[in-house]
């Protein structure tokens, strides 16, 4: 019988820390945390093998040497509604690329009224970086609304577009 326990970690990366966590399905969870250790970590060796690769795959991220995620996630404690909108993000926008709630909820075939709809889905993001809800901007291209805070946002926002911008001259 395989250990379904979940493991975690607190991992200090230069965004600041991030609790993970894992089960041996995937990651199910990166979030920003103030604390300072994880608390029981759980014996699951599956799930401290996701938790070690979440916490390099996130620093290569983070240092420019990493455009994409490979980690398994593990999304089964998420709604339909809620997959389904990390999905379409997941979809429309690739690294260095940006859209609005407005058109994350066009591309879901929903009306402008579930734009707030969207926006719970993505409030309730349970993996941040590695499911880009940071690329999701207000219609006039403002920063809103992440549960990393804005100046998280701002910054992965600039870490992927630094290697985009064309020189001067």
């Amino acid at each position: 019988m395989s250990d379904t326990s979940t493991a975690r970690l607190v991992y200090g990366s230069t965004l600041g820390r991030l609790l993970i966590e894992a089960n041996s399905t995937g990651v199910t969870r990166v979030a920003f945390t103030d604390a300072q250790t994880a608390g029981p970590v759980g014996e699951n060796p599956t799930a401290h093998v996701y938790l070690d690769t979440a916490a390099i795959q996130i620093d290569e991220y983070l240092t420019g040497e990493r455009r994409h995620f490979t980690v398994p996630t593990d999304r089964s404690g998420m709604s339909t509604f809620d997959r389904e909108v990390l999905q379409a993000l997941e979809a429309i926008t690739g690294y260095g690329r940006t859209t609005t709630y407005g058109a994350l909820t066009r591309h879901l075939g929903r009306t402008p009224a579930d734009a707030r709809k969207i926006g719970g889905a993505l409030a309730r993001n349970r993996l941040l970086i590695l499911v880009p809800c940071h690329r999701v901007l207000g219609s006039d291209g403002s920063l809103i609304g992440y549960a990393g805070g804005l100046p998280a946002k701002r910054a992965l926002l600039d870490l992927e577009s630094a290697d985009l911008l064309l020189p001067l001259g």
